[in-house]
């Protein structure tokens, strides 16, 4: 077993509760989050180790990339204690784009030379995993709560109900008024 993976396997015990019995809040049980943060310890192990071998040319670069992972965990965090759905999905979907952002910033380390392609793989690898889960999650909560069946083209009328039916439109509210034939 290589110093990463022994390094990555100890940050992800800490991640988790000392016992089975341990108070867990709603966001902890997500598999994005779990990912987000051991992406969070993998990145950090990259910082550490651009910033020595090219320093003054990164520290820009990785300081957006450290605020970008911390942001994209913290609004899952948050959007998942939200109640109502849009907002939700908003908070999920600044989450994916601070998650592509990341990807952008690994991105510009290669492009100034300061890591290798071969070196961020595993990182994109990651973000690629966390933006699709995310994008499910925005569709997931974005929607006002209405369901709806895939595959479902047509409507079927319903059989019209004893007496005339209409509905008049006051102000913002819909009012049903029954009038006889």
């Amino acid at each position: 077993m290589n110093e990463q993976t022994s390094s990555r396997n100890v940050g992800n015990e800490l991640l988790k509760p000392a016992s089975a019995a341990a108070p867990m809040f709603d966001h902890e049980r997500l598999d994005v989050y779990q990912l987000e943060l051991e992406f969070i310890g993998w990145v950090t192990n990259l910082i550490e180790e651009v910033s020595k071998q090219a320093k003054g040319k990164t520290a820009e670069v990785c300081d957006q990339l450290d605020r970008a992972n911390l942001s994209a965990v913290l609004n899952t965090a948050e959007g998942n204690g939200k109640r109502q759905r849009q907002v939700r999905a908003k908070f999920f979907d600044d989450a994916r784009g601070s998650a592509t952002e990341c990807a952008g910033c690994l991105d510009a380390l290669v492009a100034k030379r300061a890591s290798a392609n071969t070196q961020i793989l595993e990182g994109k690898a990651m973000l690629v995993r966390v933006v699709s889960m995310r994008c499910r999650l925005v569709e997931r909560f974005e929607t006002t709560g209405q369901l709806r069946e895939e595959g479902v083209t047509d409507t079927i009328p319903f059989p019209p109900a004893p007496g005339k039916v209409s509905y008049r439109t006051n102000s913002r509210t819909r009012t049903r008024a029954r009038t006889k034939i």
